[in-house]
């Protein structure tokens, strides 16, 4: 009877995340060809705009014939047409090849818009650090929340990649763009570009920080005689007592496997703080913490707990371990001096404590023990 019961929960899931994956290939599918038409709409309407005596209420005339001549399409507001323009005015330069280009006018002229503009065959040699997949798996309406806040590729690219990795919708967007997450997100001190392939660099650079606020370790609360009897363990220990606020700290797609985690070879013992696993990356990531400023020595040491993990505990279908260094401080020029020999992705961050807060900043925190009360309970309600 129970095996037959895990049966049907293993079909159940099996099934489930077959129509899961069904569904989100369709919506790219619909939202690529949204886009390419879109596009060519924009080149359309760029054109004649722009380089043609078109008035000024040219676009709004089109908009409102349009709907009376397909009664119930949406999409197709003047401002929206406008949009459709400003997406393709900024993007032509980095998606289509020149001599497509010059098809791309000819076409125009003959009142032909093309709505293939993004097939394989016309993506633009220029194009090569934008992700395809990423580009054409968010909707028109992030591409225009982007575009009217910023018009730095690095940026947009930036905010495209977060927008798939964290599934967020126009709203969760706007709020990040209003915010100004890419000027606040620095990339840790890394070597990632030089070890890992790079798609997958690319990745990890826009999700290790260069600085993390660890608020729920207050030095206060310790039980230690002085705040110089603090050291890595006792913050590794606050780290565990808080570790879905670590993990939410970090990010999206990290499952905790331990800390202290065994290792041994050739009879010597090695114990890594803190281990996790990055469903996105597939890799472990290791994290070493220390209370005071970086250290040359402290990559050595990493890189050994890299290379254990590798060969004694990764899975075959997992890419190689990520390493990354806590620290109170550092300087990240120098940082990026010693580690760029190294071989094996790693990076190098600092965290701040409550203590290194100011007292105005400290205050408007939530209280720690309500925070404490509201996870425990979270948590009750999981299980």
């Amino acid at each position: 009877m129970e095996s037959s019961i895990q049966q049907y929960k293993q079909a159940v899931s099996v099934i489930k995340d077959a129509i899961l994956y069904s569904q989100y290939r369709a919506a790219k599918l619909v939202t690529g060809e949204q886009l390419s038409l879109y596009f060519g709409i924009g080149g359309y309407v760029s054109a004649h705009s722009r380089q043609e005596a078109w008035g000024t209420s040219v676009i709004d005339r089109i908009s409102e014939q349009l709907r009376r001549e397909l009664p119930g399409l949406r999409g197709f507001s003047s401002q929206n047409i406008r949009n459709m323009r400003t997406f393709y005015e900024y993007w032509k330069q980095y998606l289509i090849c020149s001599p497509m280009a010059s098809k791309l006018q000819i076409a125009v002229n003959k009142d032909v818009i093309d709505i293939d503009n993004f097939s394989l065959q016309k993506w633009s040699p220029m194009a090569s650090e934008i992700n395809r997949e990423e580009f054409l798996g968010i909707s028109f309406s992030h591409h225009m929340e982007i575009l009217h806040k910023t018009k730095d590729l690095h940026e947009i690219l930036f905010y495209i990649h977060q927008t798939v990795l964290h599934k967020w919708d126009k709203y969760d967007l706007r709020d990040r763009l209003k915010e100004g997450l890419y000027q606040k997100q620095g990339a840790a001190a890394n070597n990632f570009l030089q070890t890992m392939p790079v798609n997958d660099a690319r990745k990890a650079v826009g999700m290790f920080k260069d600085e993390y606020l660890l608020d729920y370790i207050n030095i206060d609360e310790m039980e230690v005689d002085k705040p110089e009897d603090i050291d890595e363990r006792v913050i590794e220990k606050a780290i565990v007592r808080n570790i879905k606020q670590f993990i939410m700290t970090f990010g999206r797609d990290f499952a905790y496997i331990g800390n202290q985690y065994h290792l041994e070879i050739f009879g010597e013992e090695l114990f890594p703080d803190l281990l996790f696993l990055n469903r996105e990356l597939n890799c472990m990531v290791v994290v070493e913490l220390k209370k005071g400023a970086f250290k040359p020595a402290y990559i050595g040491q990493l890189q050994t707990y890299m290379k254990v993990l590798d060969d004694k505990v990764r899975k075959p279908h997992e890419n190689p371990t990520i390493g990354i260094l806590l620290c109170k401080s550092a300087n990240k020029a120098f940082v990026e001096y010693v580690i760029r020999d190294y071989t094996h992705p790693m990076g190098v961050a600092t965290y701040k404590t409550a203590e290194d807060m100011s007292e105005e900043l400290r205050k408007a925190l939530p209280d720690m023990d309500e925070m404490r009360k509201l996870l425990i309970n979270e948590s009750d309600t999981d299980n």
